[in-house]
């Protein structure tokens, strides 16, 4: 006889399911750190042929050991149908926060203690709870990097099960009738229904799950008593390690000392051996339990797993550009629609120093759709003040602004949907010839298709007549049009009002509501300072960004016309909670919980 010792679980947490948790923590968990739980499956143990590649002869089988497997559908039960040599395991998952959380030992031993005591205290039900794991981890999703924990919590039989012999190979007939025994009573909620316990010859063997042991093995000789489980193991005497806590239950709770053992195992190479126990010591604390998993150099510590040189990086690029803003819905902007303002389209009519800042602003708010307007050409003078240009567009003539813009957003991100469009604005103030009409109607109708096709019309041209044309489309159209102009020092940045409901509706005015002339030719007999925007470098970026988060907070707004009104006048705390005020008036009053009121101890003062 020999002590019988098990072969550890091996852990496979599959890249889909870290890319799952990637989602799950974005968008579902956020900074909710409580325990969920998790499900598994695990494979038999198996042994394949080792091929000698010099003859092609096969040498000697080599023993692959069955994993716990993770797969992208690991936080959700889905009650697949598993291959009737695994089974499923249900386990527990806690993601931390920060690294230095998931480093800390002591919640990570008071969470494994926990379990050990539900294990424990499930003993007395109809499906005890034997076979478990918890999964520690932390999720840095910048860098794609998981670092993670196993744990597999085992009891420690005292005394420990006894080998009576080696194991030998299991009979087919009876791999092949406990197999059946086991598909007819189907899965249970605890995946127990992998392990059965049989009495009777072979060929008509009954059966009973491990809670019925203490009846079902009354009176049976200790010789007929007949265990079965799927092992994960590939090792000719080590039986894996759900039979650990298999035995410490049996010996425990049920007093059987003694009891044979068929290790499921795939194809041909099941196991059979005898064991036998002494009684266990009656025992005040509670059980001692190990299982914690090692890395890959045999210490018990934490293993990483890095999907960034995995992923594709297109793939990888288009996460990235998510990510920020995802984070705005943790702490600080939870209702924060992102997929209303990435499916925004928006057409920006000028491609130059406003247009470029425009296009990055828009593209950092994880926009998809930008289409550019423009007729000039990239000059020398443009790459410095205008970021999507470099110098050798600026070389042989120069490129066109409109696609050129387009296709270095698409360097910058390659999943953006950008492209440019060359052509001309017809201006107030600006005479069409008799032989031009025909190309300038269909200009007319090519930028009225444009704006038909866009959510969002940025107007930010170098002329003040140049947006009247839009403007009056967009007005048309009811689109969302927004107009910045630059000055010296100054910037102007507006909304233009949305087509009114019925002509007694008033609304919102536009760029030239307020003119009291109309729009002329402000380009010909101008000095060349006035014929270039004159303008403070730094004025373009603040005006393209106040421009933009004016586009977003449009179309974030969840409120909705007359709907946010009856609610405001129906619901008395609905503006305070909009404005701020309840969480003022609940903070001013937690100061004034604090504060240490003195009296004044003299009656004769006032």
């Amino acid at each position: 006889m020999s002590p019988l010792q098990f072969q550890p679980l091996i852990s496979q947490p599959t890249p889909e399911f870290w890319s799952a948790l990637t989602a799950l923590k974005l968008d579902k968990l956020r900074l909710d750190d409580s325990i969920i739980p998790l499900h598994a499956w695990v494979d038999e143990g198996r042994e394949v042929a080792n091929t000698n590649r010099m003859t092609g002869q096969v040498d000697d089988n080599v023993g692959v050991d069955g994993s716990v497997f993770l797969p992208a559908s690991a936080f959700e039960d889905s009650g697949k149908q598993l291959p009737v040599t695994s089974t499923v395991m249900h386990g527990l998952f806690k993601n931390y926060n920060t690294i230095e959380q998931f480093r800390s030992p002591q919640e990570k031993k008071q969470v494994f203690d926990s379990v050990v005591q539900q294990m424990v205290a499930s003993f007395d039900d109809d499906q005890p709870l034997l076979n478990t794991f918890i999964l520690f981890a932390f999720a840095d999703l910048k860098k794609y990097s998981y670092h993670y924990w196993f744990a597999f919590p085992a009891f420690v039989a005292k005394p420990s099960w006894q080998l009576d012999s080696d194991f030998t190979q299991a009979p087919a007939q009876d791999v092949e009738e406990i197999r059946q025994l086991i598909a007819e009573r189907g899965v249970s909620a605890t995946g127990l229904t992998s392990v059965l316990l049989f009495k009777g010859p072979p060929g008509s063997r009954s059966s009973a799950p491990l809670s019925k042991a203490s009846t079902f093995f009354a009176g049976v000789p200790a010789a007929e008593r007949l265990l079965a489980f799927h092992d994960p193991s590939s090792l000719p005497n080590n039986p894996g390690w759900p039979l650990r806590n298999i035995l410490f239950y049996l010996q425990t709770h049920h007093s059987v000392l003694n009891v044979a053992v068929i290790c499921l195992r795939q194809g041909d190479t099941s196991r059979f051996g005898r064991l036998s126990a002494q009684a266990a010591a009656p025992s005040e604390g509670k059980p001692q339990a190990v299982g914690w998993e090692r890395d890959g150099s045999g210490k018990l510590a934490s293993r990483v797993a890095n999907l960034g040189p995995m992923l594709n990086p297109t793939r990888l690029a288009e996460q990235a550009v998510d990510l920020n803003l995802k984070l705005m819905r943790w702490r600080i902007l939870p209702d924060l629609d992102l997929d209303r303002i990435a499916s925004t389209k928006c057409l920006l009519l000028g491609a130059g120093t406003l247009g470029c800042y425009v296009a990055r602003a828009l593209m950092g708010w994880g926009i998809r759709t930008i289409t550019f307007v423009d007729s000039a050409r990239v000059s020398y003078s443009n790459p410095a003040r205008q970021p999507l240009f470099q110098f050798e567009d600026c070389l042989n003539g120069g490129k066109p602004k409109a696609e050129c813009a387009a296709q270095r957003l698409k360097e910058v991100f390659p999943s953006i949907n950008a492209t440019g469009h060359s052509m001309m604005i017809p201006m107030p103030g600006h005479p069409i010839g008799q032989g031009s009409e025909e190309e300038t109607a269909g200009m007319v109708a090519k930028l009225e298709d444009l704006i038909r096709e866009h959510d969002a019309v940025f107007l930010l041209m170098d002329s003040r007549e140049s947006r009247w044309l839009p403007t009056v489309m967009g007005a048309t159209l009811n689109k969302i049009v927004i107009n910045a102009a630059l000055g010296f020092d100054s910037y102007l940045v507006m909304r233009h009002g949305a087509g009114p409901l019925d002509s007694q509706t008033k609304r919102l005015g536009c760029y030239f509501c307020n003119d009291i002339v109309a729009p002329a030719d402000s380009l010909t007999d101008r000095t060349l300072d006035q014929m270039c925007t004159v303008t403070r470098p730094g004025v373009a970026p603040i005006a393209a960004a106040s421009a933009v988060e004016l586009l977003v907070s449009l179309v974030q707004h969840p409120l909705g016309g007359f709907g946010f009104l009856l609610r405001a006048f129906n619901d008395t705390g609905f503006l305070e909670g909009l404005t701020g005020l309840d969480k003022l008036y609940a903070e001013a009053e937690a100061v004034l919980d604090n504060v240490d009121w003195e009296e004044d101890s003299d009656d004769g003062g006032l």
